[in-house]
Order: C-alpha cells, then sequence, then structure tokens
C-alpha cells in the first residue's frame, strides 16, 4: 500500500481549487435570489393589470347586459309587426 504525501504545493491547489468552487457555487446561489425578486415584482405588475382589467370588464358588460334586453325586446317587436305581413302571403 503506497501512502501519498501531499506537499504543501499541492495543498494549496487543493485550497484554491475549493475556494473557487465555493465562489461559483455562491453566485449560482445569488442567481435565483436575483430571479425570485424580479418575478415578485412582476407578478404584482400583473396583479394590478388584471385588477384594471376585471374593473374595466365590468364596466362594459353593464351597458351590454341592457343592449342584450333591448335587443331581445326589439326582436319581439319586429316579430308580432311583421308576423300578421307573413301569415296573410
Amino acid at each position: 500500500m503506497t501512502i501519498m504525501k501531499n506537499t504543501s504545493g499541492q495543498h494549496e491547489a487543493i485550497m484554491v481549487g475549493l475556494a473557487h468552487i465555493i465562489e461559483a457555487q455562491h453566485a449560482r446561489n445569488e442567481r435565483p435570489d436575483a430571479w425570485m425578486e424580479r418575478q415578485d415584482t412582476l407578478n404584482e405588475r400583473l396583479m394590478i393589470a388584471i385588477e384594471r382589467l376585471d374593473h374595466s370588464i365590468e364596466r362594459i358588460d353593464r351597458p351590454l347586459a341592457h343592449v342584450e334586453i333591448t335587443q331581445a325586446r326589439m326582436e319581439t317587436l319586429f316579430a308580432r309587426v311583421f308576423r300578421p305581413h307573413l301569415e296573410r302571403r
């Protein structure tokens, strides 16, 4: 069995390599945090926009409901007015 002895240069190279690995891992760990902050900001803006759209749709729906009722009344009136003419033919 051979026992390898590390020289001080090999030991230092290993430590430098580990320091680079830790530094790289730290940089990778910071990326998701920054991404999550941006995502939270976007989510907040989207929620505000969605709420505005919901209110706009409500404002549009109210008059449209009235228009649909008016249209149904007009169709009924036209049917009553023109039905006698159609039945005479």
